[in-house]
């Protein structure tokens, strides 16, 4: 595994993965275990020189959602025998880790995360203050009410890891090319849309080339935002700094002392050679934002390299890890580390195949959690690769689950503060990010938010939760019992089952196909039969090759071959992408063509009981069965707006959707009563 040599650089490869971080070398790993050996691995320095080196390597397997624990339980089992595979340590030792409680609050979430380990099949124990001292001798355990055991989390060495995988990769015949920057590539449309012909690359000499490949894998870690721009799909991750120490021996501290985390305190610990390596995830982060213009703002060469030392920003974490380890105040401190790493715009790493490009794949973002999800992350993406989908469940980390507008530069440092202090804050039901916001907001946005909205977020959308009876109450009041906003939502439900509600649910994402294919392209995806006639609508399930649940969507035949596609605020681009590779996979291409026209109306829901009533008296329109039938769908007057009203409903009772565009969606154009009713912008009849 030596660096480049003259003449080493392939002129083309079945795969090309971008980046020798840890999860690049474990998507060589297992492409080749999948027999997949016409792989190169580029890599702009050496192997590990970015984030990995650095990062502290801790192992917890636990998440919220179970295919993410499924991910990370099989990169303990990897690690485990990684060494033995490939005779190069890895460092890793399952020592177990603590988390521990030092609020009322901080146990119950760690209760709660108990009974997510016993769904998960993942061991786990609560204990009281005692027990969780007597696994960590030097912890100070007054102040706690409590902790959890996690017997198989464990530790490693980040870049050994990484090494190991490198040669398991190697030694299955993957070529890994080090000192090649991948700095441009060039696209074409092929028989399954358009996809990258070749990557360009300039080496440490000056030299530059090409290299053709049918598959392209980005695992450029913090450099991923700027290639994936080179590209061409938007990768929204951006780096902050993240702090360490590691002391010198501290008495107490043995080989198998677990690794202890003490989120109340934003803190972490692990052994290190006799001493402790301490961090943490202080509650505002500081983004690392560079003068250079270059490959997003990194300077060239960034490699092995640390930050200024930040002790002010690292203030907060030792003296919170001095509380819980006493010995700290005295240890001699052998090194700081302040190292970028960096964070996406919701916590949640970035994984699969990028939209609009038929032959890439993205692999980046993991927010301080890359050592632990590189295992199964990386088996994943392989699996995909090589099957042409994944195997499981990976929508909490898909990329298709972000806007290109959430790369922007100027909101991502904001998001990323926030993200960064997630890691240890409390997980409260409900939990709303603050920062960046408002972001896309509805026509009715203002009329909402003067009627008591408190307004949550969904793919950028500003979304009313819940309204309050006035503007200076509309807030979430956070904890684990029974919330604040109940009695109003209750009002709410109450006036939909009875009466009328009016919903704002301008966020929903909707489609337009249209060409002379249309229908036989839907039909071709969906589980029920497409309408032909105009006027009529379908709920229907999209179905992969697999028969497995792709996406459930509302389809209305607008006109000879034209449909609008409704499906949910989140889905937009992944349901768009997933489409439009589906269809470019067919014998014979359709003749049609899909463009996103979220942006083009607001959808008001009106459901309830009393809606006929409502719409009755804003509309010279017919609402009764006869006139207006169920799932169809007809263009009315309602004020001064022509809009399309489809007759369906999500809430069990009588419902109608209007889609109304933009320039009409105002008070100006709509009646009042559906734009700022009685009841705080809930119309009630």
């Amino acid at each position: 595994m030596e660096g480049r040599t003259e003449g080493a650089v392939p002129s083309h490869a079945r795969v090309a993965i971008i980046g020798g971080v840890i999860l690049g070398c474990s998507v060589a790993y297992h492409l080749a275990k999948l027999g997949q050996t016409d792989v190169v691995l580029l890599e702009q320095g050496r192997l590990t020189c970015g984030t990995t080196w650095h990062a502290a390597g801790l192992v917890g397997q636990l998440r919220n959602h179970e295919s993410m624990t499924r991910l990370i339980r099989y990169s303990t089992e990897l690690y485990a025998r990684l060494e033995a595979e490939t005779g190069l340590g890895t460092g890793w030792k399952q020592c177990g880790s603590l988390a521990v409680a030092r609020t009322a609050d901080r146990m119950k979430q760690l209760k709660r995360t108990a009974a997510v380990a016993r769904a998960h099949e993942v061991a786990c124990e609560l204990l009281i203050a005692a027990e969780a001292g007597q696994r960590y001798p030097i912890m100070e355990t007054r102040d706690l009410h409590g902790a959890v055991w996690l017997p198989g989390d464990g530790k490693a060495n980040p870049a050994d890891l990484t090494m190991a995988l490198a040669k398991g990769a190697h030694n299955a015949g993957v070529r890994i090319v080090e000192g090649l920057c991948v700095v441009g590539a060039t696209h074409e449309v092929g028989a399954h849309g358009k996809r990258i012909a070749a990557l360009q690359w300039r080496d440490k000499h000056g030299n530059n080339g090409t290299i053709g490949a049918q598959t392209v894998v980005l695992c450029g870690g913090q450099w991923s935002r700027a290639l994936g721009r080179e590209l061409g799909v938007a990768v929204p991750l951006f780096s902050c700094e993240h702090y360490y120490i590691v002391t010198d021996r501290i008495e107490g501290v043995t080989r198998d002392l677990p690794v202890l985390r003490d989120p109340d305190g934003y803190v972490y610990f692990k052994e290190e050679v006799g001493g402790l390596l301490m961090g943490g995830f202080e509650p505002q982060a500081t983004p690392w934002l560079q003068a250079a213009a270059h490959r997003g703002g990194i300077p060239e060469p960034f490699e092995f390299q640390l930050l200024p030392d930040n002790w002010d920003a690292f203030e907060i974490l030792l003296d919170n890890a001095i509380v819980r380890v006493p010995a700290l105040a005295t240890a001699k401190i052998k090194a700081f580390y302040n190292g970028p790493e960096s964070f996406t715009a919701d916590n949640h790493f970035i994984l699969g195949p990028a939209p609009g490009l038929a032959n890439l794949y993205v692999g980046c973002g993991f927010n301080s959690m890359g050592i632990a999800s590189a295992g199964g992350a990386g088996k994943a993406l392989a699996e995909a690769i090589v099957q042409g989908e994944p195997t499981f469940d990976l929508w909490p980390v898909d990329i298709r689950r972000f806007a290109p507008f959430q790369a922007n530069e100027r909101w991502l440092p904001e998001r990323g503060k926030e993200v960064h202090g997630l890691h240890y804050q409390m997980p409260w039901p409900n939990r709303e990010l603050e920062s960046g916001r408002p972001m896309r907001r509805s026509p009715l946005y203002a009329h909402l938010r003067e009627a008591g909205a408190c307004f949550g977020t969904k793919m950028g959308w500003e979304r009313p939760n819940f309204f309050a009876p006035t503007a200076a109450l509309a807030r979430i009041e956070y904890g684990w019992g029974r919330q604040n906003w109940h009695p109003w939502v209750a009002q709410e439900h109450r006036a939909c089952r009875e009466a009328v509600a009016v919903f704002d649910m301008s966020s929903f994402a909707k489609l337009l196909v249209k060409g002379a294919d249309a229908h036989a392209a839907l039909q071709y995806l969906v589980a029920n039969d497409v309408p032909r006639v105009p006027g009529r609508t379908d709920y229907s399930g999209m179905l992969n090759e697999r028969g497995g649940y792709e996406s459930d969507l509302t389809i209305t035949c607008i006109d000879r071959d034209e449909y609008l596609i409704v499906t949910g605020s989140a889905q937009a681009v992944r349901d768009r992408d997933v489409i439009e590779r589906t269809l470019a996979t067919l014998p014979r291409r359709p003749n049609c063509a899909l463009t996103d026209v979220t942006s083009m109306y607001a959808m008001l829901a009106v459901m309830g009981p009393r809606s006929r009533d409502l719409l009755g008296r804003v509309s010279t329109a017919r609402f009764d069965n006869e006139a207006f039938p169920f799932s169809a769908s007809q263009l009315i007057d309602l004020g001064y707006a022509t809009v399309r009203a489809t007759r369906r409903t999500y809430v069990g009772e009588l419902g109608w959707e209007l889609y109304v565009p933009v320039e009409f969606a105002s008070k100006r154009h709509l009646p009042t009563v559906l734009t700022a009713g009685p009841r705080a912008g809930l119309a009630i009849a």
